[in-house]
């Protein structure tokens, strides 16, 4: 995986790469603006941009991850969340989605779960598990909120209604990303070329 991390860009993945520096550089604005704390959120929302890359899945998939996580990130930042209260819908549907993927990519990647492929029933396999993924993800960013609400900054929004449906639009998500697993990371060229290079060891 750090071969595909250090790779030079090919492609669209420039577009990616360039989207990275745009959130590493909006990073101090954050600072400069709001102070520490968003500072840190948009830090954090960088940080998980760079797992697309290291995990070599289309281009495509982490342009989108990175506008997501970024998007979230600024939305948080700016409180739109509070202004705009359907805003969390697309923000969680497609974020959660999206790393419940990356998270299954990368479990299956390092053997910590069985390639779908060699399934019998792969499609309902990857399905399955990228929702108890998403789902799981889910969870740990409410506890976030919670934390963050009860000990760092009280104007954090946190509510019984308000979890349950970022759960349930975040778990449907991770449903639509496994049912498109096979387009999140089977035709990969990276990927591709490192399975020929295994197979022929």
């Amino acid at each position: 995986m750090i071969a595909t991390f250090l790779r030079r860009p090919d492609g669209s993945e420039v577009l990616a790469d360039a989207l990275r520096l745009l959130g590493a550089a909006s990073i101090v604005v954050a600072a400069v603006g709001w102070g520490p704390l968003p500072a840190l959120t948009v830090s954090l929302a960088v940080f998980a941009s760079l797992f697309p890359r290291l995990l070599g899945v289309r281009p495509s998939v982490d342009l989108a991850f990175g506008v997501a996580v970024l998007v979230s990130a600024w939305s948080s930042v700016l409180e739109i969340y509070l202004s705009v209260r359907w805003w969390d819908i697309p923000t969680h549907f497609a974020t959660n989605g999206l790393a419940a993927a990356l998270l299954y990519v990368l479990l299956q990647r390092t053997g910590v779960i069985a390639d779908a492929g060699r399934l019998r029933h792969p499609v309902a396999s990857a399905v399955l598990l990228t929702t108890a993924l998403g789902l799981s993800l889910g969870v740990l960013w409410e506890v976030a909120e919670w934390f963050g609400h009860t000990f760092i900054d009280a104007a954090i929004y946190v509510g019984y209604s308000d979890s349950i449906g970022d759960l349930v639009v975040g778990g449907a998500g991770a449903l639509l990303a496994g049912c498109g697993m096979r387009f999140l990371d089977g035709d990969s060229r990276f990927v591709d070329e490192q399975r020929r290079a295994v197979a022929a060891q």
